[in-house]
């Protein structure tokens, strides 16, 4: 259970009581009929090898009122494709397959390059930007949702409660953002935690009070993987294709859509997924990796909102940064004390200043290529480039899903 307060920019939409569930799908399916929902899973190969993806495959068999699953298939060659089809066969809903690496998608690709259309490397982003499009051409749909695939905790509560805000008629917020506590025995989410918290707290102090900033700083967990929204919002929303994507969708969010039709929303109770290694040796892997990329991505979108980044202001923003973090340490280790969890202050504390690099590097990449597009074009713009993309887009899913 949580409390009821109201922080910063965004409505909050709490866990006050555990609700009959039926009840709650019972609104989405009457809802569903005149804003019906396509759900999006991202998926890659390695998942089937987790505990997570069959849990959620039990619990989705049970949900009567989504219009349509997608299933993006990346990182998946011919027989990784077939072996996730044979597996994701077994749902009622009889969910479409995208094969994001195959021979038939990637045509599409090379022909959107040739009209100057960039859809970058093969990731979770470039994957959810093609569901979109496909859910986009299929005109059936008010309401996309997105989580991953990995969640060992999944119940559909969690894709209920995710879905209702953007669902239901008396609601209708355009951007839902799912948040959830992430604790076992010990705190986890160090990115958002010793990271990604500390940086825009120290961006405010170094660059002063910003919208944008405030609106960042009011996500309860920044960095969930679970979002719902709108169609009209996916059309009109570019994508980050690297490890900012989350980072990246709010920005869009927020540049897109009015404050009052943005929401977060508690999904569980606790929340446990795969865990990323921190390789302070290699900089380019695991949780640097993502730091780096989400620092560039905020870099890049206060860059966009009028405000100069140099090298000087960088070195500042280290130290302001590490001060935040230590700070924040803190707090977490009483924080854990208090509930009986473990906490190691000293190796937290290793990890605050390994992440230093992520913004020495994000800094250097910024510096470097300052105006460098990160993200994947809007739907918009891609229809305008290629007018028959959706019609392409279709068709090359329905014959990768007759082989």
């Amino acid at each position: 259970m949580t409390d009821f307060f109201q922080n910063g920019e965004v409505a909050t939409f709490h866990r006050l009581k555990h609700r009959d569930l039926r009840g709650l799908e019972a609104e989405l399916e009457m809802a569903s009929k005149h804003r019906p929902i396509s759900l999006v899973l991202p998926y890659i190969p390695v998942e089937l090898l987790g505990a997570g993806l069959p849990r959620i495959i039990k619990e989705l068999g049970q949900v009567k009122y989504l219009k349509n699953i997608v299933v993006t298939v990346g990182k998946a060659n011919a027989d990784d494709f077939m072996k996730a089809r044979k597996f994701f066969s077994s749902l009622p809903q009889k969910p479409k397959l995208i094969w994001c690496t195959g021979p038939r998608i990637g045509q599409l690709y090379n022909l959107l390059s040739q009209n100057g259309i960039d859809v970058g490397e093969d990731g979770k982003g470039r994957s959810a930007w093609t569901a979109y499009g496909y859910i986009l051409g299929l005109e059936d749909s008010h309401g996309i949702a997105l989580h991953d695939c990995d969640v060992a905790t999944y119940d559909r509560d969690l894709l209920a409660r995710l879905c209702y805000p953007v669902a239901h008629p008396n609601m209708g917020f355009e951007f839902c953002k799912g948040y959830y506590s992430r604790v076992t025995d010990q705190m986890h989410g160090r990115v958002t935690r010793l990271f990604v918290t500390p940086l825009i707290r120290s961006l405010k102090a170094t660059l002063g009070q910003n919208e944008f900033l405030d609106y960042l700083d009011s996500f309860r967990y920044i960095l969930a993987g679970e979002f719902s929204m709108d169609t009209e919002l996916a059309r009109r929303m570019r994508i980050p294709g690297d490890w900012g994507i989350e980072v990246g969708v709010l920005a869009e969010v927020h540049r897109n859509c009015a404050i009052r039709r943005i929401c977060q929303v508690d999904l569980s109770d606790n929340y446990e997924h795969k865990h990323q290694p921190l390789t302070l040796e290699d900089p380019n892997k695991g949780l640097l990796k993502m730091g780096t990329d989400i620092a560039k991505c905020i870099f890049r979108t206060m860059a966009s909102r009028g405000y100069t980044l140099t090298n000087e202001f960088f070195i500042s923003l280290k130290s302001c940064y590490l001060r935040f973090a230590q700070d924040f340490i803190v707090r977490y280790e009483y924080d854990s004390v208090l509930n009986g969890l473990t906490y190691d202050r000293h190796l937290e504390g290793s990890e605050a200043e390994a992440f230093v690099r992520c913004i020495e590097r994000a800094g250097a990449l910024f510096l470097e290529t300052p105006v460098e597009v990160p993200y994947i074009p809007s739907w918009n713009r891609v229809a305008s480039a290629v007018p028959i993309v959706f019609d392409l887009l279709i068709k090359a899913v329905e014959e990768d899903n007759k082989v």
